[in-house]
């Protein structure tokens, strides 16, 4: 089954995305700041990232996912996000924010999945 990276630092935020896409057969590592994730992503060649924006400094996610398009890591990202719903701030794909798709915290088991298996399906059909 694919591999699913999840870089959090909220412990609750890694254990419940865990016990979810477990239920549904991924294999999942997870990471707790980005230094790790980074290393993880490298090493281990996910099929598919889930990056949380706010780590230790604020913009941490959005570092980290340039990081990977600018060294050529083509690998899908899902990014978790609060953001827009603590400043109101809505932000879309682009140059700056490099990833397939946002989710807002929390997020249910279901739309987890969905978004999961919708990005899982894009990465197999390239």
């Amino acid at each position: 089954m694919a591999l699913i990276a999840i870089i959090d630092d909220d412990p609750d935020i890694l254990d419940a995305s865990s016990l979810v896409l477990k239920s549904k057969g991924y294999d999942v590592m997870t990471a707790n700041n980005p230094n790790d994730g980074y290393k993880i992503v490298k090493e281990k060649k996910p099929d598919l990232i889930i990056l949380d924006v706010m780590m230790d400094e604020p913009d941490d996610g959005f570092y980290l996912a340039q990081k990977f398009r600018k060294e050529g890591i083509k690998i899908p990202i899902l990014m978790y996000t609060s953001v827009s719903k603590a400043i109101g701030l809505d932000f879309g794909k682009s140059e700056m924010v490099p990833v397939d798709d946002f989710v807002e915290k929390p997020i249910s088991p279901e739309e987890l999945i969905q978004k999961v298996e919708k990005l899982m399906n894009i990465k197999e059909a390239k």
